[in-house]
């Protein structure tokens, strides 16, 4: 009656059996993980040298549109010194936004290239101990292996002993019976 009121419960993720497995699962995480971050470094620094362009572009229109006023200004012609100093504070809100953002590029790309370092020296420290730990479960599994070897072996030694105390008890007995069918017969 009160099944499926409490909705389903999360699955918790899968532990691998095989302790190399949970190796090979985690480098792959941490490869992917460093391929988006390596991948959006890569998108930052095309942008920035999209926005290292476009500063230079802003820097030229400001130096053009100072010139313009200042011709203008000589000249006299107030309505045309006006429209100039409107595209000029323009270009240099333009040129301002765009140096802020190349600052910001720059600092996030230095950061994600750090990132992907690091994520990668994680990625080389785990394929080494996974290599190490391989080479202990494979150590292992030989010591295991020999020590079965051994107790087999040494199961084996028990039974051929308790085999000869049988024998030699069958050897008393008969040595017994012997003497009882001498004594009997004399």
């Amino acid at each position: 009656m009160f099944f499926g009121l409490f909705g389903k419960r999360k699955k918790e993720p899968s532990r691998p059996a095989d302790p190399l497995a949970a190796f090979d699962q985690l480098i792959d995480n941490l490869d992917r993980q460093a391929a988006e971050v390596r991948k959006s470094a890569a998108t930052l620094l095309a942008l920035k040298a999209d926005l290292t362009r476009a500063q230079s572009r802003y820097a030229r229109r400001l130096e053009e549109l100072t010139s313009r006023r200042a011709t203008a200004k000589e000249r006299g012609d107030v309505h045309a010194v006006r429209v100039l100093e409107k595209d000029q504070a323009q270009a240099e809100d333009l040129l301002a936004s765009t140096r802020e953002a190349l600052e910001r590029a720059e600092t996030d790309g230095r950061l994600l290239l750090e990132a992907a370092s690091e994520l990668g020296d994680r990625v080389a420290e785990l394929r080494r101990e996974r290599e190490s730990a391989s080479a202990r479960l494979t150590a292992g599994g030989i010591v295991t292996q020999a020590l079965r070897e051994r107790v087999a072996r040494f199961d084996q030694a028990l039974v051929v002993d308790a085999a000869r105390d049988e024998v030699e008890r069958a050897h008393a007995l008969a040595d017994i019976y012997r003497e009882e069918r001498k004594e009997q017969g004399d």
